[in-house]
């Protein structure tokens, strides 16, 4: 059994992804997903090979490649919308300029002039013939196939009105000069030929690439994460050969090469500590806010930032075979293991076109069977396809994701694309990343607790002015409490630093020491009794760092430092579990900080000291048993596990591969607005559903009415069009969805209304 992974091309809407992985399953040995919104393939095939897959794919009208590997590229850059985006956006923005000219003449008697039919039929030929282009060429390609998809309605219906108005232009009463177009509700037979539906082609025609061209970008987007991943890392690095240093690209390291990385530089690759101590950020890969101290023997990671000394690194893995490049393949299958992401209107496709285009055949056929008139039938025909042309339905999910996402960008809250809608709905568990998202993410001084009769804000003073000149992030947090605290920090002399121990300097005349206990007793002889030695304990055991403090050989005080939890972190969980969320703590982080987390804010379920891909596999465990997942994070580590969930949310403070990986993106990185988020998409799904409901309602109960050659097709056109208004309408009333996030503290408030330009924009 072996794994393949496939980009397909030429899909245009959900129904096409289905019909492929029909097609690949039915080839024996094969077991085929296709993923609409990624563009891509995953098959497992037991005998078959990629180019009998692709041959299959493409005798089904689509194109099929293998794609390039996953490898870390120095050059990755990507255009913000690329050729077939930038192309429907041409089309739309030229299709529009000529429609509106067309609809404003059709509907309103005042400005139809002498002739004005003929330069309504000069503007609308190029939006039916090249700005319909892609509807008419899909349409044919599936026809050849035996197959329909929207689009096939919308090149029938388009090409139906058009061909029409040709028919009463040249042969019938509506190219004579002085043609005024009436408005009836009933249709007259002896009219027939003396009405055109231009209008009705060309706004058809606009309507629906506008729904394409938000589709088509938002799309795209299904990439971004792997590249913000495999942009992570360093770009060039200094190598030593035969004692030289030189300056040279990533990209030219083999295993077995030395480089050197200074204090604040990212580690080229993965390779083995040879020389040197320092402290190492590996937040990128854990997500934990503490540095891992490094040494001789120890292995590093390529991406992750030197904090403290300066280190020589073995090279030991490069390209494909790097911890940054398994992370970004990891984000890559989980995204192609998504759950198809069919849009609600092309769900119900597959039986509604042909059933339409049967009954337009049927109405015309009917009418000639009972003597009606040509004429007559073709009216009828026309008509019943008006009725039912899919513009409403082409509105449905892209208004409201406009007004939804234009009021949740407002709040802080980015929603990736319709599909993610559909996965809020049945979500019943929330999974949070700890640091950055329920934690600050920064190390901060808990308490500090002064000994041998001295008082606190001297203990501080001595502690901040010792680890003043440290780069530590610990040290950073003690400096910082005692700047808060409007202390004067003091010039330290002949500073030294004992990685992953401690430090010690002279302060106006003292030797003070301040790092872990066992270095105070076991290298400075300094006495710690057991009470104070239980303490450390009990608060190392909680996941807090402890920092001994000791001048003149005796223990002065104890500072702890940890990751704090968020202020709103409480109340959101709260809040979550209000809307019907069982809430999961998931972190790499030990499993004293982590109980000390949940506590704290009220969350059961805790899995601690957990890698990348123990996220994932939390994440498909709980998937496994039932559960539809929302995964919250902010980490590198977190992407793959984001991309994996159901629902992944992001928090913005965090890393570009988190968000980019993820479905809904918080902007303010406050997990109270991640319930808002969920309701919001809840609120802006629940419009969609009843869009597309009216959508139908109106056409499917006017159907009737036009087979009996009762509905006037220009009525038929005003009835679509009105339908679409109500599309319109319904979705602008997500403009008043209201944040719950926005009662209490939480920063600026947001009004509940915006202006229809801001929704534009």
């Amino acid at each position: 059994m072996t794994d393949i992974d496939l980009t397909i091309g030429g899909m245009t809407c959900a129904s096409c992804a289905t019909r492929i992985e029909r097609k690949l399953n039915r080839l024996d040995g094969v077991t085929a997903t296709v993923n609409y919104a990624t563009e891509k393939a995953r098959v497992t095939a037991d005998g078959v090979d990629a180019a009998t897959l692709i041959a299959a794919i493409e005798a089904t009208g689509y194109t099929a490649v293998e794609p390039a590997p996953v490898v870390p590229d120095d050059d990755v850059e990507v255009a913000p919308i690329d050729g077939e985006t930038a192309e429907l956006r041409r089309r739309l923005i030229i299709s529009a300029s000529l429609t509106v000219p067309v609809v404003l003449l059709s509907m309103i008697p005042l400005l139809q002039f002498t002739n004005w039919q003929w330069l309504a039929l000069t503007l609308s030929a190029p939006v039916v013939a090249w700005g319909a282009w892609p509807f008419h060429r899909a349409a044919a390609i599936n026809l050849r196939h035996g197959a329909t998809t929207m689009d096939t309605l919308i090149s029938v219906g388009v090409l139906a009105a058009f061909g029409w108005s040709l028919y009463a232009l040249f042969f019938g009463m509506a190219g004579v000069p002085g043609m005024h177009m009436t408005f009836s509700l009933f249709a007259h037979p002896e009219s027939g030929a003396s009405e055109i539906y231009l209008e009705v082609a060309a706004a058809v025609t606009v309507f629906i690439l506008a729904g394409r061209y938000m589709e088509a970008r938002a799309k795209k987007q299904s990439g971004a994460a792997l590249r913000a991943l495999l942009q992570l890392g360093a770009k060039d690095t200094t190598i030593v050969r035969d004692g030289v240093e030189s300056r040279v690209a990533v990209a030219s390291l083999v295993v077995g090469d030395t480089f050197v990385v200074r204090p604040g530089e990212k580690i080229a690759t993965d390779g083995l500590v040879v020389d040197g101590a320092s402290a190492v950020d590996l937040s990128m890969l854990t997500g934990e806010s503490v540095p891992a101290e490094v040494g001789p023997g120890d292995r590093v990671v390529g991406a992750t930032v030197n904090v403290g000394g300066r280190l020589i690194v073995e090279v030991t893995r490069i390209g494909a075979d790097t911890e940054l490049s398994r992370i970004a393949r990891m984000v890559e299958d989980a995204q192609n293991g998504k759950a198809q992401a069919q849009r609600l209107a092309d769900r119900v496709s597959a039986i509604f076109v042909p059933v339409v285009i049967g009954l337009a055949v049927l109405t015309f056929v009917g009418w000639i069977i009972a003597g009606g008139s040509l004429e007559q039938a073709f009216t009828a025909a026309v008509a019943t396809l008006i009725i039912a042309c899919p513009c409403a339905l082409g509105l449905a999910t892209p208004t409201a994701l406009m007004v939804g996402t234009g009021r949740g960008s407002q709040l802080g809250i980015i929603i990736r694309g319709p599909q993610v809608l559909e996965q809020t709905r049945t979500v019943d568990t929330i999974v949070l990343d700890k640091t950055g998202t329920v934690t600050t993410g920064t190390m901060v001084v808990q308490s500090v607790t002064a000994l041998a009769g001295n008082d606190e804000r001297t203990l501080l003073a001595m502690a901040a002015a010792v680890e003043h000149p440290s780069e530590h992030p610990v040290a950073r947090a003690i400096t910082d409490h005692a700047s808060g605290a409007g202390i004067e920090i003091a010039q330290a002399e002949s500073f030294a630093s004992h990685a992953g121990r401690g430090v010690q300097a002279t302060v106006d005349g003292h030797l003070v020491l301040a790092g872990k206990a066992s270095w105070l007793t076991e290298s400075w002889a300094v006495a710690i009794s057991d009470d104070d030695l239980a303490h450390i304990a009990a608060e190392e055991s909680r996941g807090s760092t402890v920092i001994a403090v000791a001048w003149d050989g005796a223990l002065r005080g104890i500072l702890t430092v940890r990751d704090a939890v968020k202020a709103t972190s409480p109340l959101a969980i709260s809040r979550l579990r209000a809307l019907g969320l069982r809430t999961v703590l998931l972190t790499g982080d030990n499993e004293g900080a982590a109980s000390v987390v949940a506590n704290e804010v009220g969350i059961d379920e805790v899995h601690a000291g957990v890698t990348p891909q123990g996220k994932l596999d939390v994440i498909r465990d709980l998937q496994a048993r039932g559960r539809v997942v929302a995964m919250v994070g902010d980490g590198v580590n977190d992407s793959a596990a984001l991309a994996a969930a159901d629902l992944g949310i992001a928090m913005g403070t965090g890393t570009d591969a988190a968000i980019a990986a993820s479905d809904i993106t918080i902007v303010s990185g406050d997990l109270l607005v991640v319930a808002d988020a969920v309701r919001l998409s809840r609120r802006t799904l629940a419009v969609i559903k009843g869009n597309l409901f009216w959508a139908f309602a109106y056409n499917v109960a006017a159907i009737p009415v036009a087979m009996l050659g009762l509905l006037n097709p220009l009525l038929a056109g005003a009835a679509m069009a009105f339908s679409s208004v109500f599309v319109v309408t319904n979705s602008l009333r997500l403009r008043r969805f209201a944040a719950a996030a926005s009662q209490g503290s939480r920063g600026p408030k947001y009004t509940s209304r915006t202006t229809v330009r801001e929704v534009i924009e």
